[in-house]
């Protein structure tokens, strides 16, 4: 068994299917995530335990351009340094808020959970094995602590990324907080010191904040089944807060970039029209970010199936039967659907059923007639 469930869920095959995260996330339930997320808690590595801190860790060389598959990162540290900034009176402040009206300060970005760098040969036995960085850690509000997980695509782009559908990026945000919950002592004590914010007891909330694009695509995407994965996801949401007492914010990310200029639009990688660009620090904003909801409230709800039209029996056409000769009409006959009839006045017709007690409906060419039949 797994030491990290949570984290083989992100890495499952289906989950990271367009085709198939809808269906994985229907075998999902809160009281089988919360089993997980206890497991996960249990198994993090505990960076405290080796003297390890958690905030403003930084290795590698700064960013000078956009890299692949770097954006989210970059756009981190450059959501982080704004707020920093504004922290220290460096800069005018960067000031977010979720769409439910809380305030959303940044700690830091890109924060490490991880002791060592995982052993290969030990495998899953390693507590390493498989974790990641928290993209994002903030305060929600004054006193809860909350993960961020950010998707970032640009307003024209054509496709959300291979693997990256809204349950993986739900599960990473979920192992995220498993990991802030099991450093729980030690991050608290160190956010403090950062912010002068005092943390409570509550359960670490999940943001998953993906750019507006992202989300339009994935509705996108499936049609008819988007509205079946965002029922899916609202519903494993509810669960989990009942279960673990995790609140899960879906928003959307805007990075409101100012107008390219002639050298920006040249430049490589096309700084300065993302929303953040680079100096000798690293990644900065270059414009205002802001957070709306991912979707409308009720999108979730799948629309009905519209329903077969009932087709009036009187309203089908019986066709001819050509096996049968034409008949002169006459009161006192009997006549059955498909009878070819010859009316003095109507003309030819074909009798399409009994109406009623002694009467036939007749199709003369366009126009249907009741006639009598069977009259003593």
């Amino acid at each position: 068994m797994s030491q990290h469930p949570i984290i083989t869920l992100v890495n499952d095959r289906d989950v990271k299917q367009a085709k198939g995260f809808r269906q994985a996330a229907e075998k999902l339930t809160g009281v089988s995530l919360e089993a997980d997320y206890q497991t996960e808690v249990a198994n993090a590595p505990k960076r405290s335990a080796e003297d390890l801190t958690h905030l403003n860790v930084r290795v590698g060389r700064k960013a000078k351009q956009r890299q692949n598959n770097r954006d989210e990162k970059h756009l981190c540290e450059a959501i982080a340094r704004a707020a920093v900034a504004a922290r220290t009176d460096e800069a005018s402040g960067l000031s977010l808020e979720l769409p439910t009206g809380e305030t959303l300060t940044i700690v830091d970005h890109c924060v490490p959970i991880k002791t060592a760098a995982p052993d290969k040969e030990k495998g899953d036995a390693d507590p390493n094995a498989g974790v990641e960085d928290i993209p994002l850690l903030a305060v929600i509000g004054e006193d809860r602590v909350g993960v961020g997980v950010l998707k970032f695509l640009e307003p024209d782009a054509t496709r959300s990324g291979a693997g990256d559908t809204p349950l993986r990026l739900f599960l990473q945000g979920l192992a995220h907080a498993a990991s802030v919950d099991a450093n729980r002592e030690a991050l608290v004590a160190e956010i403090a010191e950062a912010t002068g914010k005092t943390i409570g007891q509550e359960a670490p909330a999940v943001i998953i904040a993906a750019s507006p694009r992202y989300w339009e695509l994935c509705r996108k995407r499936e049609a008819q089944k988007g509205a079946g994965w965002i029922r899916e996801l609202e519903r494993i949401a509810r669960e989990i807060g009942e279960s673990i007492g995790t609140e899960v914010f879906f928003v959307g990310l805007s990075t409101d970039a100012p107008p390219a200029t002639e050298a920006s639009s040249d430049a490589e990688g096309s700084e300065g029209t993302i929303g953040w660009d680079y100096d000798d620090e690293g990644a900065r904003l270059a414009g205002d970010v802001s957070l709306e909801k991912a979707w409308e409230v009720g999108a979730g709800k799948l629309k009905p199936k519209p329903k077969p039209k009932k087709v009036d029996p009187a309203d089908a056409i019986i066709e001819a039967d050509l096996s049968r000769p034409v008949r002169i009409y006459g009161i006192r006959e009997s006549y059955g659907p498909g009878d070819r009839i010859n009316h003095k006045n109507l003309g030819e017709g074909v009798v399409q059923g009994v109406v009623g007690r002694g009467k036939i409906a007749v199709l003369f060419g366009e126009d249907k007639k009741l006639l009598i039949h069977e009259r003593p």
